[in-house]
């Protein structure tokens, strides 16, 4: 295959929704897949591009069954098109939002999750996938050791760590979760809260999604508290707090391994070193405090 043909512009050039010629900016910020926005005659498109990636249980079919489900559920952008490596998508015009938005926003946040959980599996079709956060650190750590990755002297002490939180948490109550709720995954459109990015969708735990909602976002033990006050509509006992607080461990050591993963498998350019070693800190610390709970 030549450069030109295997070039993901002259592709989505070549994409069979377009009826005219088409301007192609690329969207900045992706760390899974390259995005890219389409004008054409006024009208703006999102096409994102990237194959299945399983090492990091991302499989194309999955995500756009959950793209799909969300439209219908009005919490995410209607899908357009969708032939791998392709997904084209309605662009939303609005004001994308950092840590410090999710955290003043908190309540519209937490709503849109709900949403997501309840709704999105009314509208589900076909086979989807499940995510397990444990199975997933588990399995990077096999990736890991598979590939010589610097982090295999520390393995040992992270899986102990993992079964630990995997006891604290015990049985699920099972949602349909985003299981990415990176700020930059919300879009206000100045009317609506609107979500992105299925790439991980799955069956999970509602923990898993407030887990990485708080640490995605740096929340606070207030901010803690009142989103799970929120989500459950109930002040959290002491059960939840153990449960939330393994979780929110958790969710922090798969993106601390998930970007170890990366670190060899990736080709896209970021620094995911750096990356890396921000999240072992964040769950070191996290992991720190679940323990002293545990032991008080």
């Amino acid at each position: 295959m030549t450069a030109a043909v295997s070039d993901p512009l002259c592709l989505i050039r070549a994409l069979p929704i377009w009826s005219g010629s088409v301007e192609i900016e690329p969207l900045p910020g992706g760390i899974t897949n390259k995005n890219y926005i389409v004008n054409e005659k006024g009208r703006r498109v999102v096409v994102r591009y990237g194959d299945d990636i399983p090492v990091h249980g991302v499989m194309r079919f999955n995500e756009l069954a959950a793209a799909k489900a969300a439209a219908a559920a009005g919490v995410s952008p209607r899908v357009i098109y969708a032939a791998p490596p392709f997904l084209a998508m309605d662009f939303i015009a609005g004001r994308t939002y950092d840590a410090d938005d999710v955290r003043k926003d908190l309540h519209r946040c937490v709503v849109l999750m709900k949403r997501v959980h309840r709704e999105i599996p009314n509208h589900l079709r076909g086979p989807t996938l499940c995510f397990n956060v444990f199975h997933v650190i588990r399995d990077y750590a096999h990736t890991l050791e598979e590939e010589g990755s610097r982090a295999i002297p520390i393995l040992p002490r992270l899986l102990e760590r993992a079964k630990g939180l995997e006891r604290a948490l015990g049985p699920i109550e099972l949602v349909f979760g985003h299981n990415d709720l990176l700020a930059a995954n919300f879009i206000d459109d100045g009317q609506r809260l609107w979500l992105i990015d299925w790439d991980y969708a799955g069956w999970t735990t509602p923990l898993f999604d407030l887990g990485g909602l708080s640490s995605n976002n740096a929340f606070t033990a207030q901010q803690n508290e009142a989103m799970l006050a929120d989500y459950f509509e109930r002040p959290p006992n002491e059960m939840l707090w153990r449960r939330f607080r393994a979780m929110l461990a958790a969710s922090l050591l798969r993106e601390t391994m998930w970007s170890m993963v990366s670190e060899i498998k990736s080709t896209i350019v970021f620094d995911y070193v750096s990356y890396t070693e921000e999240n072992l800190r964040r769950f070191e610390a996290a992991f720190t405090a679940f323990d002293e709970m545990e032991r008080t």
